[in-house]
């Protein structure tokens, strides 16, 4: 695991978005953008269980998170490593980040399952 640096960690703690990269079953890449928070040094973000993304790390766990800094768009941090999912039931990440990118709560659809997905950094660049 990697330390994230205090620059990175400001670039997370702001409400910047973030675009996450997953491999699909042919190696290509797939990109979403997110909404994040740090738990330590790993990055979480809220999905939905059956998209895409979580079917994706189900099958191949790396990935890669790119924050662009809103005041210098050369600026930017990823993140890359390996990804755990856990069930969110309650939906408690979503509402966390949509309080903090919105300032207002989050309403799923009935019967969405949520996850929390963590990424645990093995490398860190930040550039600019």
């Amino acid at each position: 695991m990697t330390e994230l640096p205090k620059e990175a960690r400001k670039l997370l703690d702001a409400p910047n978005y973030a675009t996450v990269t997953s491999l699909n079953p042919d190696g290509g890449p797939q990109s979403t953008v997110v909404w994040v928070r740090l738990d330590g040094d790993d990055v979480l973000f809220s999905t939905v269980k059956g998209r895409v993304k979580p079917r994706n790390f189900e099958r191949d766990p790396r990935a890669s998170l790119l924050v662009i800094d809103p005041d210098d768009p050369y600026r930017y941090l990823e993140v890359r490593g390996s990804v755990t999912m856990t069930p969110d039931p309650e939906g408690a990440l979503i509402q966390e980040l949509s309080q903090k990118y919105r300032g207002q709560p989050w309403e799923d659809k009935p019967g969405t399952e949520r996850l929390v997905v963590r990424i645990r950094p093995d490398r860190v660049v930040l550039r600019g």
